[in-house]
């Protein structure tokens, strides 16, 4: 009697095949949901850290340009100055590629290493990115206020974003905005607006564009001559 007992002891302990292959679904089903927590931690990290990326290269290319063109050039009618704000409006595709040259006394970050020279005028542009449908290049040329042309500077042009949606230039008369600007056009003394509005807009991961926006003042358009 006692043999029959031990021998269906024995029998009785250890996992049956089904008992093994419904533990073993159970952990793979756990498994595969961690996989995709992790996966989606990950995605959701890189893309975050792309999305700061993008804001920093936005908000560095909007400082830059906003320290540009507050700089624009106005001196006194006894020492003029070649005053250059030539703005041009464009659309395309239903977004605003505005272009821009100033005359300016701070190109780029080299009036902090220099001081202040002579003026050199600046050029942002759009050209459509070859690689990317819908994106657009935006660049900066930069040359001496004296030259005749950029033939003599090869590395004169230089591209600041290749994700660009879209640029949007107002100028402010000290009455109204206006969509475009010709200092060439008027007077000496009155050939600077009051202040240029920048609307920016950039591509960045996760499908929505970074947008930025700013009021820049120029003070030599307030010089009493």
């Amino acid at each position: 009697m006692f043999s029959r007992l031990n021998r269906s002891t024995k029998l009785s302990c250890g996992f049956t095949l089904i008992e093994l292959m419904l533990a073993v679904a159970i952990l793979g089903l756990v498994l595969v949901m961690l996989a995709g927590s992790f996966h989606v931690v990950a995605t959701g990290k890189v893309h975050a850290e792309n999305r700061l990326a993008a804001g920093q290269q936005s908000r560095t290319l909007l400082t830059g340009m906003s320290n540009e063109i507050r700089g624009t050039v106005q001196t006194a009618l006894s020492a003029p100055s070649q005053v250059i704000v030539i703005g041009t409006g464009r659309m395309e595709n239903r977004a605003p590629l505005d272009s821009l040259s100033i005359s300016t006394l701070d190109p780029g970050h080299r009036r902090t290493l220099e001081g202040f020279g002579a003026e050199d005028t600046v050029t942002y542009a759009t050209t459509p990115n070859p690689n990317h449908r819908g994106w657009y290049v935006l660049t900066r040329t930069q040359t001496s206020s004296l030259a005749t042309s950029v033939a003599s500077n090869p590395d004169a042009t230089v591209v600041l974003a290749d994700n660009l949606l879209a640029l949007h230039f107002r100028y402010f008369d000290g009455g109204t905005w206006v969509e475009s600007w010709n200092s060439q056009s008027l007077p000496p003394g009155a050939q600077l607006p009051q202040a240029i509005a920048i609307d920016l807009a950039l591509a960045a991961p996760g499908g929505a564009p970074l947008k930025l926006s700013t009021m820049v003042s120029l003070p030599m358009a307030f010089a009493q001559w």
